[in-house]
This record gives structure tokens, C-alpha cells and sequence, in this order.
């Protein structure tokens, strides 16, 4: 089934052989070109070491929690640097290193750094969600040190806040996905107005909400266990299904 977006955007009903597909090819990439994703995957890796101490430092570990939980937001930026190497790679490009990082400076004078704006402004609303979240279930808990009391998330107005806080990151996780999942390739690759690009993008999701929740499912998995091991397991993760989303892009948008 086919869905017009657009002039000469046509939208295709992703199916799980298309995850397949893109995941396999996404490898494919990684493994033509590792320094590349090693390089791109260095960036998050040391942004998510840097909110780590910062927010050690300052005495704040608690804040760790819904930081990391909502630093993969920021993903998609990083991103556009595996997309360019796979857009490269699926057509006979050479990997010139200097060519590679021009075509991604250059993207401040197109829509991304609007895209930037949209996802910033989620980043920011998660984080106020969160302290509005401990605020209302844990504010009667004043004499209580969190990043010492760890038992206190297992009381009722622990567990409450965590279920809470789940369930409504989850929803606002899965709009800005279904806002950006083909839209920051498309960005990269055409030249389209980044209002265009996220009604595309919505148009996929609408298409196969099924499948596409579970490639944001995979994609979460994923962050969770390369955070998990103290971001380095990004150093794979994140090329894996950097790589991936360029070619699952290529075959949703004909």
C-alpha cells in the first residue's frame, strides 16, 4: 500500500521485513566503514560521560536517572553523520573524511537546525516533566537525601512516581520518534521544509503503527543497553541503527 505526502514523496507501508532489511544493511555499513562510526559514536558517548560528572559533581546523581532516560532524544543529531555515510556508500561515494564533515556543517544553512529546535524543546519539556514528576509524588519527602535513600523508590509514592513517569516519557518518546523516524534523512537527502518532513514522517508511523513502534522499541532496547554499560556499548548501537535508519528511510520513502 502506497500513501502520497507530497509532491514526489510517497509513502510505504513498512513491514517487519523491511526492519530486517535495514537493520542488515545498517550492519552491512558499519562494518564498511567503523572509524566513521566509531568517530560519530564518540560524540554521544562523551556528551553522555560529561552529564554523568557534571551532575556528580554537583552533588545531583539522582538526576542521572531522567538525564540518560532522555538524552537519547539528542540521537538524532548525531545521526546525520551515519546517514551521510550510508547515503555515500549506497552510491559509490568515496568516504573522504573532510567531505563527510563538510556535507554536515553544511546542514545549518537548511531545515535541520529547525528540526534541532523541535527536538530540543522535547528534550527541555522532559526534563521540566521530571522534576514536576518528583515534585507531586516525592515533594512531602523534603528531609529525604534521594541520591543516598535509594529505598524511597520503592515506597507506594516511589513506585507511583516511577510507573507515572514511564508511561507519560514513553508517550512523548514515541511523538518526537514518529516526528523524526524519516524525517532528518529526508532532510539530509532532499530538499523539502522541515514541516513537510515531519507530516511525512507521521504518515509512516499512521501507515504501520505496529511495526513502527516496534523498530522504537528495538531502538530504546538498544540505547538501554549501550547506557547500560556505561555508554560504550554505544559505540555499536549507535552506528548499528544510525546506519539502519538511512536505509529503512530509502525503502519507506520512494
Amino acid at each position: 500500500m502506497v500513501d502520497v505526502a507530497g509532491p514526489e514523496l510517497v509513502v510505504m507501508q513498512a513491514d517487519l521485513s523491511d526492519l530486517r532489511a535495514a537493520l542488515a544493511a545498517g550492519w552491512a555499513d558499519f562494518l564498511r566503514a567503523p572509524s566513521y562510526g566509531a568517530f560519530f559514536a564518540a560524540v554521544y558517548v562523551l556528551g553522555g560521560w560529561g552529564i554523568v560528572a557534571a551532575l556528580g559533581v554537583r552533588g545531583q546523581i539522582w538526576w542521572t536517572i531522567p538525564a540518560m532516560a532522555g538524552f537519547p532524544i539528542l540521537g538524532p543529531f548525531i545521526a546525520c553523520g551515519f546517514y551521510e555515510v550510508s547515503r555515500r556508500l549506497e552510491a559509490g561515494q568515496p568516504l573522504v573524511a573532510r567531505e563527510v564533515v563538510s556535507v554536515i556543517l553544511r546542514q545549518k544553512d537548511r531545515q535541520i537546525p529547525s528540526m534541532a529546535a523541535v527536538v530540543v524543546v522535547f528534550f527541555l519539556f522532559w526534563n521540566f516533566l521530571s522534576h514536576i514528576t518528583f515534585a507531586l509524588f516525592l515533594g512531602t519527602a523534603t528531609l529525604t537525601n534521594v541520591s543516598s535513600s535509594l529505598a524511597i523508590f520503592a515506597t507506594p509514592a516511589g513506585l507511583g512516581m516511577l510507573a507515572f513517569g514511564t508511561l507519560f516519557g514513553a508517550a512523548i518518546a514515541f511523538l518526537l520518534f514518529g516526528l523524526t523516524v524519516v524525517s532528518l534523512p529526508l532532510l539530509l537527502d532532499r530538499e523539502v521544509d522541515f514541516i513537510t518532513a515531519m507530516l511525512t514522517s507521521l504518515r509512516v508511523v499512521q501507515a504501520a503503527p505496529g511495526v513502527m513502534a516496534l523498530w522504537a522499541g528495538l531502538i530504546a532496547l538498544g540505547l538501554g543497553i549501550g547506557m547500560a554499560t556505561g555508554f560504550l556499548g554505544l559505540f555499536v548501537v549507535l552506528p548499528l541503527f544510525g546506519h539502519a535508519s538511512w536505509h529503512l528511510y530509502r525503502r519507506l520513502i520512494a
